[in-house]
C-alpha cells in the first residue's frame, strides 16, 4: 500500500514538470521528507537520496520550471479523493517557523504560537481538510506583515515582487476557501480560532455558499440580538440560567473525553448562535463561539459542540507536519522557495494521512470505558495508525529494506508489523485507563 499511494500521488505531480530531471528531484525530494532524517533541508535530502550536492534539490525549490499552485491543487485532490466523508469540515489557522536576520521573505517581530511569545518569525495561515475518516493540511499562505510593502526592493530581494501588497491573515483564509470552493469540493462546515471569528467577509463567504461555520470569538464580541448588538461575555451572563449549561465532550483527547460545560445563547437570527463553554476546573474560565447553521442543517448543541471541536485537528496537523514531514525546516530566504518546501511537505504529510486512514477502516476502534467504574475487557483494540508510525514503517518497507534478499525481507517485515502491532495495542490498554482514571473523577 505504501509504494501504491506513493505512485498514486506521483502521478497527480508528475504532469507539472516539464522535464525528468526535476520530476526525478521532486520524487526524491518527498521521499526524503518521508524519511527518518532529523533536519529536512535540501543539504540532508540531498545526502538522503546519495546526490554528491545539494543543487539539484536547492534548484527544485528556487530554479525549476513548475506550477507550485498546480501542485498544491493535485495535494487537496489527492486528499480529498480518499478522505472525503459527510459533515467534512475546513479549520483555519495559523502556525510559526522561528527565523534569525531579515531577509528571509516575511519575517518579522510578530507572536507566533510556535513559541507562545513574540519573536523573529514567519508565519503562515494553512487550512486542513478534516471529516470523519481523517484530515490534514491542504493550502498554505504566507503571512507578510504590512512593513513589507513600504520597502519594495526588499520584497524584490524576497521573492514577494515589488508590486506586493499586504493580505490580513483573514485575507488569506478566504482566498484558500475560495479555491476550496471553487475545486467543487463538498465541505458541510468551517472553523477557526478569534483571528477568523471576528471576519465578516468569512462569514458572509460561507453563508452565500451554504457553508456552516463554528468559530471561535472573543469576549467582546457584539453578538446581534432583538435588542441589538451585545457583548458575548455581558450576553452569557445575562442570558443562561443555571439549567441551560449541558456537560458535553467537544472530542477524544489523549488521556479523556475534552469535557466542558456548554450552553447555547439564541440571537436576532434563528440560524446564528453564540455558544459558551464553560471549564470543568474553573467555572470563570469561559469561551465564547460564533455559529451558524444552514437552512435544513441541524444546529442542535451537540451538533455545534461537536465542529468546535473539530477545530483541534489543525493543531495535530501541525504537529504532525513539523514533526513527522520537517514543514519547518527550510532553509530557504526566497517566497517561491519557502512556498514550494511547504507544498511538497504537505504532499508527505497528505500520503500518510491517507495510508494512516486506509488503515483505519480495516480496524475497529479501541475500546473504551463507559464510565470511572467499568471493568477492564478482554480484548482491549488497538489504537489507529498514527501518521508518526506510518512515516517509520513507510521509510522501512520502501527504504530501509528494499535491497535485502527477499527472504529477509519478509521476515524482517513481519516482524516490524508484529512490533507496531503489539505497540497499539499497549497504547489501546493504556488509554482505557487513562479514560477511565478520567471519567471517575467527573463522577
Amino acid at each position: 500500500m505504501f509504494e501504491e499511494k506513493f505512485d498514486e500521488l506521483g502521478a497527480g505531480l508528475a504532469p507539472l514538470f516539464a522535464r525528468r530531471e526535476p520530476r526525478a528531484h521532486a520524487a526524491a525530494y518527498l521521499r526524503g521528507l518521508l524519511s527518518d532524517v532529523s533536519r529536512k533541508n535540501c543539504w540532508s535530502l540531498a545526502e538522503q537520496a546519495g546526490d554528491a550536492r545539494p543543487d539539484g534539490m536547492q534548484r527544485l525549490l528556487y530554479q525549476a520550471v513548475w506550477d507550485e499552485g498546480a501542485a498544491r491543487d493535485a495535494v487537496r485532490d489527492f486528499a480529498v479523493r480518499h478522505l472525503e466523508a459527510p459533515g467534512a469540515v475546513l479549520v483555519f489557522d495559523e502556525t510559526g517557523q522561528e527565523k534569525k536576520g531579515c531577509a528571509t521573505a516575511g519575517v518579522g517581530r510578530q507572536y507566533t504560537g510556535t513559541t507562545g511569545q513574540v519573536s523573529n518569525a514567519v508565519v503562515a495561515v494553512y487550512c486542513t481538510y478534516a471529516s470523519a475518516l481523517g484530515h490534514c493540511l491542504i493550502d498554505g499562505g504566507l503571512y507578510v506583515q504590512k512593513h513589507w510593502a513600504k520597502d519594495p526592493e526588499r520584497c524584490e530581494r524576497a521573492g514577494l515582487g515589488q508590486d506586493f501588497t499586504f493580505r490580513t491573515k483573514t485575507a488569506i483564509a478566504l482566498e484558500q476557501a475560495k479555491r476550496v470552493v471553487a475545486a467543487g469540493v463538498t465541505v458541510d462546515w468551517a472553523a477557526g480560532d478569534e483571528v477568523y471569528g471576528r471576519s465578516t467577509a468569512l462569514h458572509r463567504f460561507f453563508e452565500q455558499n451554504g457553508i456552516g461555520y463554528v468559530f471561535a470569538v472573543g469576549v467582546n464580541f457584539r453578538v446581534p440580538t432583538d435588542a441589538g448588538p451585545i457583548r458575548a461575555d455581558v450576553l452569557a451572563t445575562k442570558k443562561i440560567p443555571k439549567w441551560a449549561w449541558n456537560r458535553l465532550s467537544c472530542g477524544q483527547g489523549a488521556k479523556g473525553p475534552r469535557l466542558y460545560d456548554w450552553a447555547m445563547v439564541a440571537t436576532s437570527s434563528p440560524r446564528h448562535h453564540l455558544l459558551v463553554r464553560r471549564s470543568l476546573a474553573d467555572p470563570t474560565d469561559l469561551a465564547f463561539f460564533y455559529a451558524y447553521a444552514p437552512e435544513g442543517r441541524p444546529a442542535t448543541l451537540t451538533d455545534l459542540v461537536k465542529i468546535a471541536g473539530i477545530r483541534w485537528t489543525v493543531e495535530e496537523d501541525f504537529a504532525n507536519a513539523k514533526d513527522a514531514v520537517g514543514l519547518d525546516h527550510t532553509q530557504a530566504r526566497r517566497y517561491r522557495s519557502w512556498l514550494r518546501h511547504i507544498t511538497l511537505a504537505m504532499a508527505a504529510l497528505a500520503l500518510l494521512a491517507v495510508i494512516s486512514s486506509l488503515d483505519r477502516r480495516d480496524h475497529p476502534e479501541p475500546v473504551l470505558p463507559a464510565d470511572g467504574t467499568a471493568e477492564p475487557p478482554a480484548d482491549f483494540g488497538q489504537t489507529a495508525l498514527t501518521v508518526t508510525e506510518t512515516r517509520r514503517l513507510f521509510q522501512l518497507f520502501t527504504t530501509l529494506l528494499r535491497d535485502l534478499p527477499a527472504a529477509i525481507t519478509a521476515r524482517r517485515m513481519a516482524f516490524h508489523l508484529r512490533w507496531s502491532t503489539w505497540r497499539r495495542r499497549h497504547q489501546a490498554r493504556s488509554r482505557w485507563h487513562h479514560y477511565k482514571r478520567r471519567l471517575a473523577l467527573l463522577m
